[in-house]
């Protein structure tokens, strides 16, 4: 597909790009959901890491994962350019050049990981690295334009962030950190797919075989209503395993009782006003679980 850009500045070209168009780069409004789920990870893992170092931790995940966004947004200019929830970034307005956003991807890249593996430990930088590795390779480059199921093996990439900071606290990978990275691995899907019903012209001007595109609507919302039934044993896992305690568990079944019955709305809804509502309601619910693990691990 060939795609004319806004201003279409040469690969090698430099630019005038301000601060703020790379930090928009850096895809902040993803970031925060990374962030504080790394945040909570930190929090939430058995021992003590010194606040400075804590924030170190943070910082570098929230540096990986901008890092990454920055990179997939340089490898999808021509298709951000034709959908109009991405054609006003930085890459398709000509306000960055291709080079510009490559470079700055790859050395925030090395400097989030090398920063980890030094202030914190290798087991946490491995991961840290490794989670870009999977956006940038295996979900950007390789599934998000060659198959419907690119959101359920490439959300794994957005399910690192609590192990990272797990591992940070640790050095280790445990049983906990894993049921940490299912439960947003699982919640990846519903959310994703309840974005790409009413953004589905999109997906199919640029091309991309998202579930909506290639199954139809009634087959996605099918397999919303199947992943956020699939989701429930590990949204209550944390109790189980002494993540944390009888307040979680309480809070936890009430956003998830939510989340199941907006997906059963999307399921009955003809229109897009549900879909609408269960994806921003799938991240206010995700930052509540988080943040009721972490309140109840405080009290």
């Amino acid at each position: 597909m060939t795609t004319t850009y806004a201003t279409s500045p040469d690969a090698g070209a430099l630019t005038n790009a301000g601060v703020s168009d790379f930090f928009e780069l850096l895809k902040p409004r993803v970031m925060t959901l990374v962030v504080f789920t790394g945040f909570a990870g930190v929090v939430l893992a058995p021992g003590h890491l010194h606040p400075f170092l804590a924030l170190v931790a943070v910082l570098c995940i929230a540096i990986g994962a901008g890092a990454a966004g920055a990179i997939n947004m340089w490898y999808e200019r021509d298709i951000d350019a034709v959908m109009s929830r991405t054609r006003l970034r930085p890459l398709p307005q000509g306000r960055v050049a291709p080079a510009e956003a490559l470079a700055f991807g790859v050395v925030l890249t090395i400097l989030s990981v090398g920063l980890m593996g030094l202030a914190l430990n290798w087991t946490a930088a491995a991961l840290l690295g490794f989670a870009s590795f999977f956006y940038v390779f295996v979900y950007t480059i390789w599934l998000k334009r060659r198959t419907p199921q690119n959101i359920v093996i490439g959300g794994a990439a957005g399910a690192f962030p609590p192990m990272i900071g797990w591992a940070a606290v640790t050095g280790t990978v445990s049983v906990e950190s894993v049921l940490l990275f299912s439960l947003i691995f699982f919640w990846t899907p519903p959310h994703f797919w309840s974005l790409a019903l009413y953004k589905n012209e999109d997906y199919k001007k640029a091309g991309i075989p998202m579930l909506p595109v290639v199954a139809g609507e009634r087959a996605t919302k099918r397999q919303i209503v199947l992943y956020s039934l699939i989701l429930t044993p590990f949204v209550l896992a944390p109790y189980f395993v002494h993540i944390a305690g009888a307040a979680y568990l309480a809070g936890a079944v009430v956003l998830h009782g939510f989340f199941i019955l907006k997906a059963f709305k999307v399921w009955q809804d003809a229109t897009f006003k549900s879909a609408k509502v269960m994806f921003g309601y799938s991240i206010f619910y995700l930052f509540g679980l988080f943040a009721l693990m972490i309140l109840d691990k405080a009290g």
